[in-house]
């Protein structure tokens, strides 16, 4: 899995930005893809994909979850939507791993103190997308105990999803496939539907009050 994404480099802007006694490593992508658009929907929200924000979707992922301490984040706002019948606030994304500790409230001031950044590429191993896991694996999500949700919050017009690395793994091979097979299979079958539907948060049987479970319903309108 990910033989077409490892190996691959993703053009970014990495700054350091000090805040009171913080200091945060924000790496961001260098380009805004041409077509994109993530907005705030009723359960959840809706990610439009095309062939090239798809495999900087998945480069982002692959980093967020290897990188305890960076602030991966996507500038989708300005973006042109791949489809224009999308309804909803339009949202930048960022992601993280929760050992940051991060409180989204911090991302307004941080976000205007990038400055323009300095240039950097990010290789990243195949092994960044594990392959879907088990289901015996995959079944501990549902229990009470379990811990490695997606966490996610908005704030300043941007979606935070926030988690451990393994959090993020159980997601990553569907966000893979999203940039290595979904391009093939449009081709293949026009107007077929191809899409990641990504958790966030507790499961509905044991819900968090201030973040209720949603879904990142990633399509692929390339």
């Amino acid at each position: 899995m990910g033989r077409r994404l490892a190996g691959g480099k993703w053009p970014v802007m990495v700054s350091e930005v000090r805040l009171g006694y913080h200091r945060y490593r924000v790496v961001r992508a260098a380009r805004v893809p041409r077509f994109a658009g993530l907005y705030e929907g009723r359960l959840g929200a809706q990610f439009c994909l095309d062939k090239e924000s798809a495999a900087m979707f998945a480069m982002a992922w692959g980093l967020a979850a290897r990188s305890p301490y960076t602030i991966v984040y996507l500038p989708l706002r300005r973006a042109e939507p791949p489809d224009r019948h999308v309804w909803g606030r339009p949202l930048d994304l960022v992601l993280l791993h929760h050992r940051l500790a991060f409180a989204p409230s911090r991302w307004k001031q941080v976000r205007a103190r990038l400055g323009t950044g300095r240039p950097h590429s990010v290789t990243l191993p195949g092994d960044a997308w594990p392959s879907r896991p088990a289901a015996a694996d995959r079944g501990r999500f549902w229990h009470q105990d379990f811990l490695d949700h997606l966490r996610w919050d908005i704030a300043a017009d941007t979606l935070f999803l926030t988690g451990s690395r393994k959090a993020f793994e159980l997601e990553a091979d569907q966000v893979r496939a999203l940039a290595e097979e979904c391009p093939a299979h449009r081709v293949r079958t026009p107007g077929t539907h191809c899409c990641a539907e990504i958790g966030m948060g507790r499961t509905r049987h044991y819900p968090d009050r201030r973040r209720p479970y949603a879904e990142l319903h990633a399509e692929y309108r390339g």
